[in-house]
């Protein structure tokens, strides 16, 4: 019995030091949207082609790994992408961004064509690794862009445009699918 506590524990303190350094990224465990702490759900590294390009955390204002729900609340939340590639370019992120819209939407973009275009506009300036995106949400308010810690811009787009933005990453069609069970905190 003292052997399952002292293993479960272990299990614990690693899955908790696990959530806070992914890919030598060393992610904050709350952010602040508005006057609501978020916590660090989950996160994960996006790969393509056997290269890490970014590490992505989810921040939500308690613990939660369905996708569906999370999409769906009318509360604050938000993703933070941490870019850990040169390869990165405004080019790339552009376009990337924009297939997951088309794929999070199901093709359905028109609606929220002002909204995504400028959200898009983020990325007009040279991407390095090292940058730091923030997407706030707060209901009432819109997403707010911050990048290095410093506001971008915010897009009043309401719950769809939400939607729309986190299901890049935690819809049924997202970025990568080990990323979104990472944000989700379901890893294994």
């Amino acid at each position: 019995m003292k052997t399952l506590s002292t293993l479960l524990a272990t299990l614990l303190l690693s899955s908790a030091a696990y959530s806070l350094d992914i890919g030598g990224i060393n992610l904050p465990e709350t952010l602040k949207a508005q006057d609501t702490d978020l916590q660090l759900n989950g996160a994960g590294i996006r790969e393509k082609w056997f290269l890490d390009l970014y590490v992505g955390g989810l921040y939500l204002p308690a613990k939660q790994n369905d996708a569906e729900a999370i999409l769906k609340a009318a509360e604050p939340m938000a993703i933070r992408l941490h870019i850990i590639s040169g390869m990165i370019t405004s080019e790339k992120m552009t376009n990337a961004t924009m297939e997951g819209f088309e794929n999070s939407t199901h093709g359905h973009t028109g609606p929220l064509k002002a909204e995504i275009d400028k959200f898009l506009a983020t990325f007009a300036e040279p991407i390095k690794e090292g940058d730091i995106f923030d997407f706030v949400y707060v209901p009432g308010s819109g997403v707010q862009i911050i990048k290095n810690g410093t506001a971008a811009q915010t897009i009043k787009g309401g719950e769809a445009f939400k939607e729309a933005l986190f299901g890049i990453w935690i819809s049924d069609k997202p970025a990568q699918k080990s990323l979104k069970k990472g944000m989700l905190g379901l890893q294994g």
